[in-house]
């Protein structure tokens, strides 16, 4: 067997200790066990062109004990050490000392790349990009700054890997933080779910509400608060998906340059009852119009396909143009009321 120029040695063995190290810090309290080299599969390497045989040369001329790789439990598949792995082989042993992991397989592939960014031979850049185009196929709720942390990128980078991966396909409304805390992307439109929420289930707690929505608990209070009083849940009526698009909190506004911000359908019949206590409306018009709304709010999209399909076919081309000659009149009576706001 050649030996080792001292130096190659020196830094090999400083590596080891240093990835040991790492390790200990990452794995304190896991359980130990001998296990069978032939018992293991061999890892979901985050490395794109797998091991570096110089590495596991190296490795196998230590005659220090290598550290103990990690494995997942359900799998016997190696999450951290393949150089290790290969070493021991390359050495004639049979057995090598593990540690357990138990978790998901993309918590271990999340965990070998954390790990291999640690300590040992580091990842190429085009690893830790591969590795988080896939972290954001299997957790697309997860934050760029989330998956940053693990691969050794920026938040800057991944937003980029995001933005070309097929996970941006799925247009979800929440990330998830490195402190475990969901986060709605774009606020006004958790705003909006909280008050469909709040107006289909008016007696959900605010845990419940805030649950459904991906908003923080306190937001679901004054979404509700904001609603029994009458009033949008929006606070400065944010339109959703436009930051720092102001308009008026209630039911929106008219004019020129100015887009209308509505109130969701299904909240509609939860802001009617606080808008019939208002004095300036106890007129024979107000409540008048009042009655209409109330008769007239059809509701949920599920209640008006109910509605559609219960009728029968020869009926329908009428009654769809009698719908519509009351959607015409409704939405004059819309124009009228927007242009009297002050």
């Amino acid at each position: 067997m050649t030996a080792l120029r001292p130096v190659t040695a020196d830094i090999t063995r400083a590596a080891v200790a240093t990835g040991e190290a790492a390790r200990a810090d990452e794995g304190a309290g896991r359980e130990r066990a001998v296990l069978a080299l032939d018992s293991l599969l061999d890892s979901d390497s985050p490395r794109i062109d797998g091991e570096d045989s110089e590495r596991v040369r190296r490795l196998a001329e230590l005659e220090a004990p290598l550290p103990p790789i990690l494995v997942h439990r359900a799998t016997l598949r190696v999450i951290d050490g393949m150089h290790r792995v290969r070493a021991a082989r390359l050495r004639g042993d049979d057995t090598i000392e593990a540690e357990f992991f138990d978790g998901g397989d993309t918590d271990a592939f999340a965990l070998a790349v954390r790990l291999n960014i640690a300590h040992g031979l580091p990842l190429t850049q085009a690893d830790r990009a591969a590795a988080a185009e896939r972290l954001l196929r299997a957790r697309p709720s997860w934050s760029d700054r989330r998956i940053a942390a693990g691969t050794g990128l920026s938040a800057g980078t991944v937003a980029a890997v995001r933005r070309r991966s097929t996970a941006q396909d799925e247009q979800l409304n929440t990330r998830v933080g490195r402190d475990g805390r969901v986060r709605p992307l774009r606020a006004a439109e958790g705003r909006l779910r909280a008050s469909q929420v709040i107006a289909a289930n008016p007696g959900a707690t605010l845990r419940e509400i805030a649950a459904v929505a991906g908003i923080a608990t306190a937001t679901a209070k004054d979404v509700r608060d904001r609603m029994r009083q009458g009033r949008g849940p929006l606070p400065a009526g944010r339109v959703p998906g436009r930051t720092g698009a102001a308009l008026p909190e209630a039911l929106g506004t008219t004019g020129a340059g100015r887009a209308a911000a509505r109130v969701p359908a299904a909240a509609i019949g939860l802001l009617l009852p606080s808008v019939s206590k208002d004095p300036s409306l106890r007129t024979e018009a107000g409540r008048t119009l009042l009655r209409m709304l109330s008769v007239h709010s059809i509701g949920d999209e599920a209640k008006w396909l109910r509605l559609a399909r219960s009728v029968p076919g020869h009926r329908a081309d009428i009654l769809a143009q009698a719908a519509r000659r009351c959607a015409d009149h409704w939405l004059r009576l819309a124009n009228e009321l927007e242009n009297r706001r002050a």
